[in-house]
């Protein structure tokens, strides 16, 4: 080989060497159950699990809205060391814990390592026991009291967590090494929780409508969490519920009355002929305003909020007041929270129609 060409090929290595590091540091925490396959058995992923393991608390649960993809120093190692055996903030919010044990299962089918497997487990068992013996579970495990011991389905944090328990007592790839005695405490699991789900669904003038975001843990009735979150029908987290209940391979039919009536209520109360338009105004805090504006043939939307008596959309900030329109409530929350959506838009065009083939004809 010539001098040239051997320089050539070292120059080339040495730029493909910062490259790779610079793609492995680019995976984000809110990406991490959406990598190929193969990448589980990196060393990137590894570091990364090692990070999840060191977050762990020792009831076997996570904190919520941590990074737990960032590297740690030394003093940072040792300051989670210290939380660990603090169990009070311990949680399945926004997607703590169920997301760190669908990744921890993803690297131990890559890796074998034990080390994996063990701490799965340990978040296994604190989920069974956060479930209350009705079939819910709360926002925080151990209780803390206030909302937060309500049945919580807000920002998914229920359905997640069957979502997972139903993967692991059907034994789907990558939740195959979960021994069969396992594997039946989270079936029992996710079959009280079917029957929470099916309980707390609301029932307006007779009729089957969809869920609250949270549901007081004893009446099972719709419950207030923070002050713009009042007891009301939830048109955001009610489709999550209604997907998974599609995604049962067996529906009875208290199942497919529960799907049917939620559907008819997401058809009936949508808003048609509007839309949510951003407006730049740089005096403004975040340099622009939402605004509902007039469009006709606009996709539909649907209020994450809608009254228990009227079933109308309400529009709630801080002060804890209902009102009729999204312009009416404060600034902050009328960027900061999310009011309107298309949240059942693929719902009913696409998932439905798919599932009532299957089921209804």
């Amino acid at each position: 080989m010539s001098r040239s060409i051997l320089l050539l090929l070292i120059n080339f290595s040495l730029l493909i060497q910062p490259l790779t590091a610079q793609t492995e540091k680019q995976v984000r925490w809110g990406e991490i159950l959406r990598q190929p396959t193969s990448w589980y058995g990196s060393d990137e992923a590894q570091r990364i699990a090692d990070n999840v393991l060191l977050y762990q608390h020792e009831n076997g649960g996570w904190y919520k809205n941590i990074d737990m993809a960032q590297t740690l120093s030394e003093e940072e190692q040792k300051e989670i060391l210290k939380a660990k055996t603090e169990p009070s903030g311990t949680t399945i919010d926004n997607g703590a814990t169920f997301t760190q044990l669908r990744f921890l299962a993803l690297v131990y089918d890559a890796t074998k390592e034990k080390k994996y497997q063990s701490a799965f487990l340990r978040g296994i068992d604190y989920l069974l026991a956060a479930q209350y013996e009705n079939g819910g579970w709360p926002q925080y495990y151990p209780i803390r009291k206030g909302y937060y011991e309500h049945i919580t389905y807000n920002d998914g944090a229920m359905i997640g967590v069957m979502s997972l328990l139903r993967d692991v007592s059907e034994g789907n790839d990558p939740y195959d090494f979960v021994k069969v005695s396992i594997r039946k405490k989270t079936k029992a699991a996710v079959d009280k929780g079917l029957g929470i789900i099916l309980d707390t669904q609301v029932v307006l003038d007779g009729e089957l409508t969809i869920w609250c975001a949270q549901h007081d843990k004893d009446s099972l009735e719709p419950a207030k969490a923070r002050a713009f979150e009042l007891a009301s029908l939830s048109g955001a987290e009610s489709v999550n519920i209604v997907r998974y209940l599609m995604q049962l391979s067996d529906p009875d039919p208290r199942v497919i009355k529960a799907i049917e009536h939620a559907v008819t209520w997401f058809d009936t109360h949508k808003i048609e002929n509007m839309e949510i338009k951003k407006v730049k105004d740089e005096n403004l805090a975040k340099g622009y305003d939402l605004m509902v504006v007039d469009k006709p043939g606009a996709a539909p939307l649907w209020a994450r909020f809608y009254d228990l008596k009227t079933q109308q959309p309400i529009y709630v900030g801080r002060d804890g007041v209902k009102r009729d329109q999204l312009k009416d409530i404060e600034y902050e929350r009328r960027v900061g929270y999310s009011y309107l959506g298309n949240y059942a838009e693929r719902l009913l065009e696409r998932d439905y129609p798919i599932w009532k083939s299957k089921w209804m004809e």
